[in-house]
């Protein structure tokens, strides 16, 4: 541990707190990464709970390996669990769910140190897996090492590393080479004796100052005369040390050797000896004689691995290509003659080998066995590595396309998808390539490309007999039509499909096009209810039948429409969403949506904190955001429309500038944006030349939204924008496909500025219950209605309606309460926040009622967000309002002021 003392002391540090703590640990190969693990690992008490896994180097099988190999051999390990954890047929949340469950049994209430070693190389499983056993609590160290220089976009590791550090609080342990004195320390105690300068220096030049590369210097050395080195010529390269470990083996040993290095990381015994041929007494001896020399280490039951990986490469790079071939030749034909081989093993040894059809053959059968397993990533490396070799093969560029577009790689999607489409030597294929290439090109914004593919599609159905791809075909258009909002359109087309997906009996076909019926009908207010209950019908029949695109896109548009009335049911809906989504592997649903549902039910719970906390979360967990499309300015929009909500201005303002980076926003992003800023700064002569700007923009915006009405005339009549230019703004902003009670909030915001206070107040009081309103914009509904009621001096009416206002805006800041606060003035009323109707058990939210009860029953901050479907951030801020409006300051008094036991 020469120059790691500090390293050491602050992860013992971290291990001996009791409380969550997360170290991540960069260096460069043989820097001393695991062996300062190990060093903490020697320090921790004897009850502590270790977990070490490491990651396989260029492994594209066993998802959640880093797992699998922390509690390989632990005979406390379920069974049933570890064949599901295990099991590749299972899908992805459920085989992460269950490790969590397995590591949750072996930990229990004790502290515990869990280490994924070599994150570089870790598979996508892995890397969510890292994310979920950060976000638990308990008295738990999580480590992650990994060598920045190997890291590339590509990697899982490439997201995990900036999320962890956005949403955690993250120790980060960076190993810098050792400086000459800190060689010469460590020569002086290897040897026990102060080392020559000379010696010093020749040792720290050729090293480096990397410890391992001098450790194995050190090995090389006949004696432990350091002074020799001065007088004999060092070797040339690391390589060379670490092959004279092997020099003097006899070439039955040296065969064996070389067997383990093309076969992996993790070496099987069986799988060993079956290469190489060699008898179990002959492997043994062999295996016993390589772990003395410190070539292997046992890393398993029956299994070995490479103490080092530089020391595999070392004896890789001696080997002629004829070799390594003849290695990989026999390990293929072991793989094959089991039968049940992972696809991406076979494929790896049938490239090694020239087998190039076994390849191709591994990598058709295990795209499609990934896919079907949400395993994103892995399906697209094997699905590229079978494109080296046929880049025209339209089975390979479909999967490819397909599971580049799942992990939010629109670029590679968008080129597999059009190589897929312009080799298509079938109907089915083109129709298939296209229904896709729809969706690309909408969420990489290629607006242009997209009416491109729509007419294309419509030519293609006039050449398609009546069956099922000219129903593909059919459904394409719909979907396009969709995500144009043509939703006269899409209703058309999907109704065309589904009758000739009813003709022909074509399921899935009829699933696509439902959603895009349902989704369709669900924009208009009239038929909404209609379009919903297609949805909830699909979810089912689509998870029936494994379909978990079409689900969780169904899931996702039920999010999206108007909200049900329970808060458990949305959020119960949104949790379905997230699992779907995980199922089939479809990254933009599983991160961004997902915590954009998070946030919008917050809103509906009246949690403004709670919603920003969940945004910016999900901003920070996707990987994918601010990439080219992504939807990126919706992320954004929704967020700095939070930040204009609670007055954080500057926020807005920097928000606006990464958006304006971004190509092709929509038209009234913005402008939108910039105009709601300076009204709320107060900047009326930059209101009104932005308000120019706006309505350009709405031009080209096919949609309408109540709520963007409502936020954009609340924000003009509080600048003192003139009311003619209300009316216009008005007019702009409505159209009949806006749900009534915005239509009608916002006509009567405008009759109100027009003095026209009996007609407002008699629209407000119509909407004091819509459902549709967040509950922060019904209080406002009252908060105006007491505006009118005062103009008509009936104080007493109005104080009953700002009154109801005051729990509505409980946790809400901003605009809106400040609001309420110069109407309660003109009433003659206390503030609200020195109010006692705000305070105590009948200032609590329902949403915080229910939380309180579940306080009282003992349950944890974990346990509140598991059982209410929240995370425990949110969970957190539910308890600290609890106890802020309790007026307590433990967890324990909860019960009593609630009246429970």
């Amino acid at each position: 541990m020469i120059g790691r003392e500090s390293e050491l002391r602050r992860l013992a540090q971290l291990a001996s707190a009791h409380e969550p703590a997360v170290a991540i640990i960069a260096g460069e190969p043989g820097i001393g990464k695991t062996r300062l693990v190990h060093e903490l690992l020697a320090t921790v008490p004897a009850e502590t709970v270790v977990l070490v896994g490491q990651a396989e180097p260029g492994s594209l099988s066993r998802p959640y390996e880093v797992l699998l190999d922390a509690i390989d051999g632990r005979p406390e390990v379920d069974e049933e669990q570890l064949a599901v954890l295990a099991d590749p047929r299972r899908s992805p949340v459920e085989r992460l769910h269950t490790g969590l469950a397995i590591l949750a049994d072996l930990i229990g209430d004790c502290a515990a140190v869990i280490v994924f070693e070599d994150l570089h190389w870790a598979d996508s499983e892995s890397a969510a897996l890292f994310e979920r056993i950060a976000d638990q609590r308990g008295p738990r160290l999580l480590i992650g090492t990994y060598r920045p220089d190997e890291v590339t976009r590509r990697q899982p590791v490439a997201g995990l590393l900036p999320r962890m550090e956005r949403r955690h609080t993250v120790t980060h342990v960076r190993l810098d080479r050792l400086t000459p004195s800190q060689t010469a320390a460590m020569l002086a105690a290897a040897t026990g004796a102060p080392a020559p300068l000379r010696a010093v220096t020749a040792l720290h030049h050729r090293t480096g100052g990397n410890p391992f590369f001098l450790e194995e210097l050190l090995r090389a050395l006949p004696s432990s005369d350091v002074e020799a080195l001065v007088e004999q010529p060092l070797p040339w390269s690391l390589a060379e040390v670490l092959r004279r470990q092997v020099d003097d083996l006899d070439p039955v040993s040296r065969r064996i050797v070389e067997a383990a290095t093309v076969l992996g990381h993790r070496i099987p015994f069986d799988l060993l000896a079956d290469v190489t041929g060699a008898s179990e007494d002959e492997l043994i001896a062999v295996l016993r004689d390589l772990v003395t020399r410190g070539v292997l280490v046992e890393s398993g039951e029956d299994e070995f691995a490479f103490r080092h990986a530089l020391v595999r490469e070392a004896i890789a790079d001696q080997m002629l290509g004829r070799q390594r071939r003849r290695l990989h030749e026999a390990a293929l034909d072991v793989l094959l003659s089991g039968g049940a081989s992972d696809p991406a093993m076979v494929a790896h040894h049938a490239r090694g080998a020239g087998r190039y059809d076994d390849m191709i053959a591994a990598a058709r059968r295990g795209t499609e066995l990934y896919l079907s397993i949400g395993s994103a990533y892995q399906a697209l490396q094997l699905a590229e590595m079978g494109l080296d070799e046929v880049p025209d093969d339209t089975d390979l560029l479909a999967s490819a396309a397909r599971a580049a577009w799942l992990a939010g790689l629109l670029d590679d999607a968008l080129r597999y998808g059009r190589r897929w489409r312009d080799l298509a030597t079938t109907m089915t294929d083109r129709a298939e390539s296209l229904y896709l290439l729809v969706r690309i090109a909408w969420e990489s914004r290629e607006t242009d490309e997209m009416r491109t593919l729509t007419h294309d599609i419509g030519t293609l159905i006039a050449q398609l007999p009546p069956g099922a791809d000219q129903a593909r075909a059919m459904t394409a258009i719909a979907q396009s039509a969709y995500l144009r909002d043509d939703l006269d359109a899409a209703l058309h087309w999907s109704e065309r499909a589904l009758a000739l997906a009813d003709e022909f009996d074509l399921p899935t076909v009829r699933l696509a096009a439902l959603i895009e019926k349902g989704s369709t009908l669900l924009e208009r207010p009239h038929t909404a209810a209609d379009g919903r209950k297609i949805l909830s019908t699909l979810v089912d029949e689509a998870e029936k039948a494994g379909e978990w695109v079409l689900a969780a896109r169904a899931l996702n548009v039920l999010m999206h429409g108007e909200p049900p009335t329970s808060p458990v049911e949305h959020a119960a809906t949104l949790e379905r969403m997230r699992v779907d989504a995980e199922r089939a592997g479809f990254e933009s649903l599983a991160v961004a949506t997902y915590f954009q549902g998070r946030a919008r039910l917050a809103v509906r719970a009246g949690n403004l904190s709670a919603a920003i906390a969940a945004l910016e979360e999900g901003r920070e967990q996707d990987r994918s955001y601010q990439r080219r499309g992504r939807w990126a300015d919706y992320h954004g929009q929704f967020l700095a429309g939070l930040y204009l909500e609670a007055g954080e201005l500057d926020r807005v303002e920097r928000l606006i500038t990464d958006l304006a980076a971004l190509p092709d926003n929509p038209s009234t992003t913005i402008p939108g944006l910039a105009f709601h800023l300076a009204c709320r700064r107060a900047d009326l002569a930059r209101a009104e030349e932005t308000l120019d700007e706006l309505f350009a923009a709405l031009t080209e915006q096919t949609w309408r939204s109540g709520e963007q009405a409502h936020d954009l005339i609340s924000a003009a009549l509080d600048v003192g924008i003139p009311t003619h230019r209300l009316d216009q703004m008005a007019a702009a902003l409505l159209d009949a496909d806006v749900w009534d009670a915005y239509r009608t909030l916002v006509d009567a915001q405008i009759a109100e500025a027009h003095g026209r206070h009996a007609e407002a107040l008699a629209r407000y009081l119509s909407i004091t219950d819509a459902h549709i309103l967040e509950p922060a914009v019904r209080a406002c509904v009252r908060i105006y209605a007491a505006r009118c009621l005062l103009a008509d001096d009936r104080r007493e009416e109005a104080t009953a309606q700002v009154e109801a206002a005051v729990p509505l805006l409980a946790d809400w800041r901003g605009w809106r309460v400040t609001q309420l606060a110069q109407v309660r003035a003109q009433l003659g009323m206390a503030p609200a926040d020195a109010a006692p109707a705000v305070t105590g058990p009948t200032a609590l939210t329902p949403r915080e009622r229910e939380v309180a009860v579940l306080i009282s029953d003992g349950l944890t901050n974990t346990e509140l967000a598991r059982r209410l479907y929240i995370s425990p951030k949110t969970a957190a801020v539910h308890v600290s309002n609890i106890l802020r409006k309790l007026g307590v300051s433990s967890r324990t008094e909860v019960g009593d002021r609630v009246g429970r036991p």
